[in-house]
């Protein structure tokens, strides 16, 4: 079996986080990270590396300042994304898009179905910030594709 993934890369926007273990709510929606500075890998999604697309969710800021997935919006085509797996190995996701959705009208399929290679999404929140509801009202989601894993 695919060792778990434990660490995340992204140089060029400056992230390098630690992964936990994410499932859903009991409502049957995500579960986000309780810390703001880390990512969480949804263990209902495959593992890095591996075929299907790889869900990982962050912050993107918090009451207090940026969070780990701040700078998310900002990753362009070609951009390389680093995953990290327990025993070691490395894999390697070029981004292929980068889109903000509004919430209402969130990409469930394009996130979640499956995929013939091995694929991540990177999602946070983004676009406008409703005070009324203390959230924003849009997803960013990086989409990429392993470029090379072992």
């Amino acid at each position: 079996m695919v060792a778990t993934p434990v660490q995340l890369t992204i140089p060029v926007i400056g992230v390098n986080t630690t992964l936990i273990r994410l499932g859903l709510t009991a409502s049957g929606a995500l579960q986000v990270p309780s810390d703001w500075s880390v990512a969480g890998w949804y263990t209902g999604s495959p593992r890095p590396g591996t075929i299907g697309p790889a869900v990982i969710v962050g912050h993107i800021d918090s009451r207090t300042g940026p969070a780990v997935f701040y700078r998310l919006a900002g990753l362009r085509p070609g951009d390389q994304v680093y995953v990290r797996r327990a025993d070691g190995t490395l894999v390697v996701f070029g981004v292929t898009k980068v889109a903000t959705f509004p919430k209402s009208a969130f990409p469930t399929r394009a996130v979640y179905d499956p995929t013939p290679d091995a694929e991540l999404r990177l999602i946070t929140c983004g676009g406008t910030f409703d005070a009324g509801t203390g959230s924003y009202l849009s997803n960013v989601i990086v989409f990429a594709v392993a470029e090379s894993w072992p």
